[in-house]
């Protein structure tokens, strides 16, 4: 006898996941590796976790699955468990809106929940359910009150995030909170506990599932590189395993030098995964977008001086337009503290644009310290047109001394800053008092200079890196020669030292004032850096074209025509 849609749906997770993509999320059919996942939801063991790349719909696939069990017994007891109670809802309320939506009729509207039950987001059941203490659906918390409830189907989905990861102590609480899931679930042969996650640390609490008797797949953003299919055991997905024996090109970078072709170009492909990866540290997207936890030294160091662009910078201008270089032609005689391999280069010469124009800020960031061995680092940044330029950059022992604060002044008055950024988690706002008056005896009411402060409150080592990595990546980092040369010799004081041997473990290097600084000054012209360097190379020189016209036609009857011009209006000037 011939089976019925519905009862196709039923019989069939992979075919339900297609009507629910087509009707209910308005999607098109899922990809290859959504339908591997979905595969893996319907016949895999009843401890198993799923590790998939950041945004490829493993919550959506696993509550669309929940509707399908719901649909396939209504007594099931499922309960989401995520890090917020928040985000536990959102997948609770998705579940309802398939069971509510309009292309159920007739297939598992039954489901809706009846006169009585109970209806909320939170806790809801189904309209065949029986009455039971544990809701059909429920939702919790992580830190929520685990305990008093009961499943046959556990959910745990994003458990781990940075908030509740961040160090060992947090990861020891989180594991210790997951334990309390093989006691939840009711002790009946079919019942299931699903991890669904993305590691969020080389210690995440999700290495430890394989030594639980789950059964953990991953699959990634990109093909893992030959060197580190080791890494992943006997993890990574067999569809994947599969494409890699039967073309191992797929593991050779091109686009990427973090992983190989994409494994699931219709949902992401290089281009979009070149644009992710460029807005993350190479560790974080290794986390996230390849599931490795075992960063190699190159990830592990992410700062290379290979990234900077060093030449002479001019204190008022730079030129619109210019290109990194990598060969030999850009090689510059500096020995770097970095790594084997790491090196300094200069821009391609023919790139150089041979219009220059004025900086459209100036800005010098401090970062105070008190007594002991740690510096009052500062550094002067300039920015133009996308890049930013550093121009100054070092260190005072004895950051409180008038000496020091005398100095700082001289050093914004001789770069002509338009504004002083000081951290003001030393003394409270205390140091920019302190140099207040030394700033004002310097600059005339003529050349005025703002002063403002910040507090920071993130891990330090991730706050560097993330604000550096990205930045240096895209070669948006200009650094003087003098700055490269000012450095060089100051051991562990060194900036370029403490860039290079930069990780995203606390305490990583002894002395860290200089980079942090750095990092400071880039976060802070972030806002501006969307500027599109080849469109503004374009509009410059559009404009140097109109000046010219105006010259050249000045003495003739057509200089009316250039007067006449719409004028733009003055532009508020960065500080």
């Amino acid at each position: 006898m011939e089976k019925s849609y519905a009862d196709l749906l039923r019989s069939n997770f992979r075919l339900f996941i297609r009507h629910v993509w087509t009707h209910v999320l308005q999607l098109p059919a899922p990809t290859k590796v959504q339908d591997d996942i979905a595969r893996f939801l319907e016949d895999g063991p009843s401890l198993r976790a799923i590790q998939g790349y950041r945004g490829v719909g493993k919550s959506f696939l696993t509550c669309a699955y929940v509707v399908w069990c719901l649909w396939n017994d209504p007594q099931h007891r499922i309960l989401i468990v995520s890090a917020t109670a928040t985000a536990a809802e959102k997948n609770a309320n998705l579940i309802r809106q398939i069971i509510y939506h309009d292309s159920g009729a007739g297939l598992w509207d039954h489901l809706h929940t009846r006169e009585g039950q109970r209806g909320s987001i939170k806790a809801f059941d189904v309209g065949p359910a029986l009455t039971d203490r544990q809701p059909s659906v429920s939702c919790v918390g992580i830190g929520g009150q685990l305990p008093n409830n009961r499943a046959t189907l556990l959910i745990a989905d994003d458990v781990e995030i940075p908030g509740n990861s961040g160090t060992e102590t947090m990861r020891e609480k989180l594991r210790e909170s997951c334990s309390e899931f093989t006691k939840i679930l009711k002790p009946e042969p079919k019942n299931q506990i699903i991890y669904l996650g993305t590691p969020q640390s080389q210690d995440s609490i999700y290495a430890d599932l394989p030594h639980k008797g789950y059964r953990v797949r991953v699959w990634t953003a990109r093909y893992p590189l030959k060197g580190k299919l080791a890494n992943y055991g006997d993890t990574l997905a067999p569809m994947l395993v599969a494409d890699i024996e039967a073309d191992p090109s797929l593991c050779k970078p091109d686009a990427s030098q973090l992983g190989g072709t994409p494994t699931d170009p219709q949902r992401f492909d290089d281009r979009a995964l070149r644009v992710s990866e460029l807005d993350a540290t190479s560790g974080s997207w290794t986390l996230h977008y390849m599931l490795d936890t075992q960063l190699s030294d190159a990830e592990r160091y992410p700062l290379k001086t290979r990234d900077l662009i060093v030449m002479d910078i001019d204190p008022r201008q730079a030129p619109v337009a210019m290109s990194y270089g990598s060969s030999d032609e850009q090689l510059l005689d500096f020995v770097s503290p970095g790594f084997t391999g790491d090196r300094f280069y200069g821009p391609i010469q023919k790139s150089i644009s041979g219009h220059w124009v004025d900086y459209t800020g100036s800005v010098m960031h401090v970062d105070p310290s008190g007594s002991g061995s740690d510096e009052t680092a500062y550094v002067v940044t300039k920015y133009l047109e996308g890049r930013i330029y550093v121009r100054a950059w070092g260190g005072f022992r004895d950051g409180t001394s008038e000496a020091t604060l005398d100095a700082l002044a001289e050093l914004a008055k001789t770069e002509e800053v338009r504004e002083v950024v000081i951290e003001d988690n030393f003394g409270d706002g205390l140091y920019r008092q302190m140099l207040q008056p030394f700033l004002h005896r310097r600059f005339s009411t003529r050349w005025r200079c703002g002063l403002s402060g910040f507090k920071v409150t993130k891990q330090k080592e991730l706050r560097i890196i993330g604000a550096l990595e990205p930045t240096m990546k895209q070669h948006r980092l200009v650094m003087s020669k003098d700055v490269i040369q000012s450095q060089l010799g100051q051991g562990d004081y060194n900036g370029l030292y403490q860039m290079c041997r930069m990780t995203s473990a606390r305490g990583a290097v002894k002395h860290d004032d200089r980079i942090d600084v750095l990092a400071q000054a880039v976060d802070y012209w972030k806002a501006f850096m969307n500027a599109d360097i080849l469109k503004s190379e374009a509009n410059a020189q559009a404009k140097a074209a109109r000046e010219f016209e105006k010259k050249f036609f000045a003495n003739t009857p057509l200089a009316r025509m250039f007067d006449n011009r719409p004028k733009r209006g003055q532009g508020r000037r960065l500080r």
